[in-house]
């Protein structure tokens, strides 16, 4: 009879051997980030900031609420299916061990920040220091299963996405009309030290071993449905927080491209989602949309977040919604934005496309 060690060098081998026929199927994915990308680690924290019940999740295959902040798939549930890999599972989830663990992780959590006094109102929320120090948990993770060099691989061959940046601004610098930080710094200097924290989570994923990492910027913020009825400049979409991001995302993609050219190579890909958001927004018939002014859960009501409940008046066909709840794209919107990640031209992905980076990663 083998002894519990015996048996736990022949199932590290097992899973080292899988691992290595994963590699050559598809590609392991992490995701770092807030609400637009969770897949429902927040369902296992104590905070308001979740999405674990209907009408979430009503065009999910399972047609039931899995955490995502979307009627159906979100942006990383789509980008898997284009890099041939299964939806990674939220980090928190129990079922996240053995196999499952090899494909990657996703530690995004609702309602989070690039700053750590963002979101506060949310309590028990996994900030930025938290995800990257789960990163780091994770490795040591799957050392044990597979060893550290199998380990290193899986982690350099990855690609990784981090969608970051807007509730600073919505859940932090305007959350009030005279929030902490408003009066702290001015809008121009508060984007500066935005970028300049930014820098550092990614240096950091960058030293953790990330060495494919897709950045997205802010959407067009005052265009959201909440944002619309709360501070909607002359009908339309509020200037103050168009101009918001207007002046962070040029200066996130020059961020970057000073990040790779430290470097020497390129590890970090921008990908405007400002502007592919801006596409259907300003012209939704175009992509088949009737709004982009109104969520399909209509005008609420929500429950103080921007987010849907099982009251809120449905409508009846999500293709037709730009936006999904208050704050969130629907899952038609999120094809759209991830098929500009992988087709679009530098005016959407700066340095290049998903699909030129899975051409190039596969030649090297």
């Amino acid at each position: 009879m083998a002894t519990p060690s015996i048996v736990g060098v022949i199932f590290s081998l097992v899973l080292a051997l899988n691992y290595g026929a994963l590699q050559a199927e598809a590609r392991v994915f992490f995701v770092f980030g807030d609400s637009l990308v969770d897949s429902g680690n927040n369902n296992y924290l104590a905070t308001t900031a979740r999405a674990d019940s209907p009408p979430y999740g009503i065009d999910y295959p399972t047609h039931r609420p899995t955490g995502r902040f979307s009627n159906g798939l979100n942006i990383p549930d789509l980008i898997s299916q284009r890099i041939g890999s299964e939806s990674v599972l939220p980090y928190l989830s129990p079922e996240l061990r053995g196999q499952r663990l090899l494909h990657g992780a996703n530690f995004a959590s609702a309602g989070i920040g690039i700053l750590n006094d963002t979101g506060v109102q949310f309590i028990n929320i996994i900030r930025m220091y938290r995800q990257l120090e789960y990163f780091q948990e994770y490795q040591r993770r799957a050392r044990a299963l597979i060893g550290v060099d199998q380990t290193e691989r899986l982690v350099k061959g990855a690609l990784v996405l981090i969608t970051v940046g807007g509730n600073d601004f919505v859940n932090n610098y305007y959350l009030l009309p005279y929030s902490a930080r408003s009066r702290q710094l001015s809008l121009p200097k508060y984007v500066r030290y935005l970028i300049s924290e930014y820098r550092k989570i990614l240096m950091k994923l960058y030293k953790l071993g990330a060495r494919r990492v897709l950045v997205t910027g802010t959407g067009p913020m005052g265009c959201a449905p909440a944002e619309l009825a709360m501070r909607g400049t002359n009908g339309g979409c509020s200037a103050e927080l168009q101009r918001a991001a207007s002046l962070y995302n040029p200066q996130l993609v020059g961020m970057i491209k000073g990040l790779n050219k430290k470097i020497g190579k390129t590890v970090f890909v921008a990908a405007n989602t400002q502007q592919s958001h801006l596409d259907f927004i300003s012209d939704p018939q175009a992509y088949g949309f009737t709004t982009s002014k109104r969520a399909c859960c209509g005008q609420g009501p929500y429950n103080g977040l921007g987010l849907c409940t099982v009251s809120s008046d449905l409508c009846p066909n999500r293709n037709l919604y730009a936006f999904w709840d208050a704050f969130h794209p629907s899952e038609k919107a999120n094809r759209l934005i991830v098929e500009k990640m992988f087709s679009g031209t530098t005016k959407y992905m700066d340095p290049m496309n998903l699909s030129t980076i899975m051409t190039l990663d596969a030649m090297a």
